[in-house]
């Protein structure tokens, strides 16, 4: 008894090891900079999910690293005026040049919209755009829906987790806390999709009519 009592004592701990050094190497991914700032593709994509990321996605589109943006994951009620006044552009600057993507619920059904769309554009290379902290599962997901799809990963850092060095000690210590409480839960969620678990949550919603 008690030699399977320490087997399972060890294999505890090991785990808990694998699990802390996996945490490491995730903090290390999402905390990673922009790879290639100035390389051009075929379309960029934005994982919706906070304004920095739609307003870093059109400036990339503005700056001419790619002639199209999909917006995916999309509110079902947004129209892309809405989206351009949101944003200060005008509506008529993103005719053509952006698509909503509204079928998306969840980050899988984010990479089956954008691998929809890669094969219905033939589009070989994207730019991904959303938060650093979301970057790792989203390319995983991404790499499972579309296998021959070249991503270049372009990360954001959200306005509610930037610790700016100017800002009162209370709102740093604000910031670092929600980092702190949205770090762990977002690498949990990586390790249930590289895991595979995410198969078994919907990939699309359906859209509304």
């Amino acid at each position: 008894m008690r030699r399977f009592l320490r087997l399972g004592l060890a294999a505890s701990v090991l785990a808990l090891l694998a699990l802390g050094a996996g945490f490491l190497g995730f903090l290390s991914q999402a905390a990673a900079p922009v790879a290639a700032p100035e390389r051009p593709t075929d379309a960029i994509v934005v994982l919706t999910g906070g304004s920095d990321r739609v307003e870093t996605a059109l400036r990339l589109l503005e700056a001419g690293l790619a002639p199209r943006l999909l917006v995916s994951g999309a509110n079902t009620d947004l129209t892309l005026a809405e989206l351009a006044r949101a944003h200060g552009r005008a509506p008529a600057a993103l005719e053509g040049r952006v698509i909503l993507g509204r079928i998306a619920a969840t980050t899988r059904g984010n990479a089956a919209e954008v691998a929809d769309y890669a094969r219905a554009q033939r589009i070989a290379s994207i730019r991904v755009v959303t938060a650093g902290y979301h970057m790792p599962r989203a390319l995983l997901e991404l790499r499972r829906a579309a296998p021959g799809l070249r991503l270049v990963p372009h990360p954001v850092t959200p306005a509610a987790l930037r610790a700016d060095a100017e800002a009162p000690p209370r709102a740093r210590e604000v910031s670092a806390m929600r980092r702190w409480t949205l770090l762990p839960g977002e690498y949990l969620k990586y390790v249930a999709a590289a895991a595979g678990l995410t198969r078994f949550l919907p990939a699309k919603e359906q859209a509304l009519p």
